[in-house]
């Protein structure tokens, strides 16, 4: 009997489910980046512009941003692409950005002082960034 009070000859009897379409087998590589010093709603802005490009392509693209979150992720980027060459034997130019995902991280709660007398609270964001690569070859 299982958990559920069925025989296992209840599962030998279900009939076969025919499964149609296309699969493709892609490569895909991630690199994460935790507990960055920044807020995810900003590091999100510039993540969202790289999605789906070719991954040399937005290395260079990420170069022209003047923004200190585009350096983080062009960092995690440039690590995404290193794993995928050194780890999988994958070549960079047929690399694409699957995906660029910013997770929340912890926040720390400080304090500042207010107008007459009083505390203020700031609270210092952090993201967890995550880039992943695919070189969309069926394999």
């Amino acid at each position: 009997m299982n958990p559920k009070g069925r025989s296992e000859h209840f599962f030998l009897s279900l009939p076969p489910v025919e499964v149609t379409g296309i699969f493709t087998n892609t490569m895909e590589v991630q690199a994460l980046t935790r507990y960055a010093r920044m807020s995810p709603k900003k590091v999100r802005e510039v993540a969202r512009t790289i999605q789906g490009r070719k991954a040399t392509e937005a290395v260079e693209y990420l170069a022209l941003i003047p923004r200190k979150s585009a350096g983080l992720i062009g960092k995690t980027l440039k690590s995404a692409i290193a794993n995928a060459e050194n780890n999988n034997n994958l070549s960079a130019d047929s690399l694409s950005v699957k995906s660029a995902i910013v997770e929340n991280g912890p926040v720390l709660k400080r304090f500042k002082a207010g107008a007459r007398g009083t505390a203020m609270p700031r609270r210092k964001k952090m993201s967890h960034i995550r880039i992943i690569l695919s070189d969309g070859n069926s394999n």
